[in-house]
């Protein structure tokens, strides 16, 4: 049998000042979030995050890492490959666990796939099959009861990103998935509020959503000194990410 895993959202204090103003003129997060050291914060879980490459668990995943240890999950992170598709992926695998020491996950906990059949490419979309039957195999091998992946959108659009999607919502709509065992997709959103950085709170506070991970401003500080560890892929674009994404304070999810 799986533990039932109870998720919380942990909320930035102190807020900046122009943030706390629009909370306290637009209202705070709506009922069914939980603010950190609420009762149903999750204690005995264990959350797995899966991702595609090196780079994505800071890049999109920082809060929901962050927000879950906080919460008393064990966290473990789970990459399908390790991003050689400049022949980079020795370096970029030393770099994730440069990051994952800084957001608190032992390299112990990480595991990259890199699986023959399925190639480091933003144009190409994975077999859906195969990578189900990976996804599970994890899954099953580490007594996970939450997974933690992209939405249909995948943040960026990336067709591996979206791979993942497909795949897990497959296990979960065809009931494969272990029982008690829940998946959540991290929000896409639009390209004005991807790069509003803390302004998105309030937005995300507003809108439905069934979980919600915000990060103090240490905490923030904590995910951009993750993403930096990614010194490969740190060309001037990806510094304006670093400055004003959303992502790096901001998770918004919704379950299947």
């Amino acid at each position: 049998m799986h533990g039932p895993v109870v998720l919380g959202t942990p909320v930035a204090l102190p807020l900046p000042p122009l943030l706390l103003l629009l909370l306290l003129l637009g209202g705070g997060p709506r009922a069914g979030s939980a603010r950190a050291g609420d009762p149903r914060a999750a204690r005995g879980g264990r959350a797995l995050v899966v991702t595609a490459h090196p780079d994505d668990e800071a890049m999109f995943f920082a809060p929901a890492l962050l927000g879950l240890r906080s919460a008393g999950a064990v966290v473990l992170l789970c990459l399908l490959f390790s991003g050689n598709y400049y022949n980079q992926g020795e370096i970029r695998k030393k770099e994730l666990e440069q990051s994952c020491c800084v957001l608190g996950i032992p390299a112990s906990d990480v595991t990259v796939i890199d699986h023959r059949d399925l190639l480091d490419d933003p144009a190409v979309e994975w077999d859906t099959q195969l990578l189900a039957t990976l996804v599970l195999k994890h899954i099953e091998a580490k007594n996970i009861n939450l997974v933690v992946t992209f939405d249909a959108g995948g943040v960026s659009g990336h067709a591996n990103h979206i791979s993942l999607y497909t795949a897990v919502r497959y296990l979960h709509s065809e009931g494969k998935l272990p029982e008690g065992c829940r998946v959540l997709v991290l929000e896409s959103v639009n390209l004005f509020r991807k790069y509003i950085s803390f302004l998105d709170v309030l937005i995300s506070c507003l809108l439905p959503r069934d979980e919600l991970f915000i990060l103090t401003e240490e905490e923030t500080e904590q995910a951009k000194r993750a993403m930096r560890c990614h010194r490969s892929q740190l060309l001037w674009f990806r510094q304006l990410y670093v400055l004003f994404s959303r992502y790096l304070v901001v998770n918004s999810l919704r379950l299947l």
